[in-house]
């Protein structure tokens, strides 16, 4: 039987999800990767061409839960004291004091991170992995919760940077937004006629609420088998063919931290091998360094996709009609 804090959890991914789609049509397991990435205090790198939503999915959600909400817009002359902050001198006390920069918030848009010169991009590095960020030589807590979504054009744009593999392993997940179909595009098109959604779109969850989303999430249970299988497909990354560098530990702790949350709004308590196949994509596609031969051939989601055909679910098999115990 499910806890009520689970339950509760439960509700409030579905309000988030409910709440975003008032703004974005289609898309739907975009959606539902990114309200898992909230649970699971993942950051999220949204790619798509220009003009599919990337800046109002992640407005969608961060207007979506009422924390504060900051946005960094990228270009080539962003500096990492632009993002982090610096020390300014009061003249007043004659004392240097602390201005957080736009990093420092709950919710946290940076938009089109690609065109952010190598040196600006590093100072995501600490505040993503230690939630944490150091200003000459001073520690400063980030906000709790903090989520950092990023978007991000094709590489092949003009004025675009590639983002370091430092960086890209620290993104839990990366979401693709795609064109619409012409139904779709036709359901965008009205609701933009008289007034944007966005501008009406109101907060339906708090920080708190998110909070406790989050601690539930430790209790949806992971069989010994979900972790072999986790691992076993971020083995196989390193071994197959195509790929010159493959997925590191990391990617292994955010597939089975993925597959909780992907369990938890499946309305489970528990996690299954299923839950793994379903975010892999959107855990490892980013973290994939493909071989120089295979660019022109297979791409990272044909070579993710090949790996999870080829790995099987060995052990035991955990039904999905009843939750099952540590003990088991």
């Amino acid at each position: 039987m499910k806890s009520k804090s689970i339950k509760d959890a439960r509700e409030t991914a579905d309000r988030l999800i409910t709440n975003i789609k008032k703004v974005i049509v289609g898309n739907d397991n975009a959606i539902h990767m990114v309200v898992a990435a909230l649970l699971c205090r993942g950051h999220v790198l949204i790619e798509g061409v220009p003009g599919v939503g990337k800046t109002m999915f992640a407005r969608s959600l961060a207007l979506s839960v009422s924390g504060t909400f900051k946005r960094i817009q990228c270009t080539s002359d962003l500096l990492p004291s632009d993002i982090t902050g610096t020390d300014i001198f009061d003249q007043r006390d004659r004392e240097f004091h602390f201005r957080p920069g736009p990093v420092m918030a709950h919710l946290v848009l940076v938009d089109e991170i690609n065109r952010a010169p190598p040196k600006t991009q590093s100072a995501f590095l600490e505040c993503m992995e230690e939630h944490q960020i150091t200003v000459d030589g001073v520690t400063h807590a980030m906000p709790n919760p903090f989520l950092l979504m990023a978007t991000r054009n094709p590489i092949h744009h003009t004025g675009t940077f590639p983002l370091p593999e430092t960086e890209l392993d620290r993104f839990l997940t990366r979401v693709r937004l795609e064109y619409p179909n012409s139904e779709e595009e036709a359901a965008i098109v009205e609701r933009q006629l008289t007034a944007h959604p966005i501008d009406t779109l109101k907060g339906v969850v708090d920080k708190q609420d998110v909070l406790q989303a989050q601690m539930a999430l430790s209790e949806v249970y992971v069989d010994r088998q979900v972790t072999d299988y986790a691992i076993a497909l971020v083995g196989t990354t390193r071994r197959h063919p195509a790929v010159h560098m493959g997925t590191s530990p990391r990617s292994s702790i955010a597939l089975v931290h993925l597959a909780r949350a992907q369990a938890l709004l499946e309305d489970r308590d528990f996690a299954l091998p299923d839950d793994v196949k379903a975010v892999a994509p959107a855990v490892l596609g980013h973290r994939l360094v493909l071989t120089a031969q295979s660019h022109g051939g297979a791409s990272e989601d044909q070579v993710i996709q090949e790996i999870i055909d080829s790995v099987p679910v060995n052990g035991r098999t955990v039904s999905v009609g009843s939750s099952p115990s540590a003990t088991d």
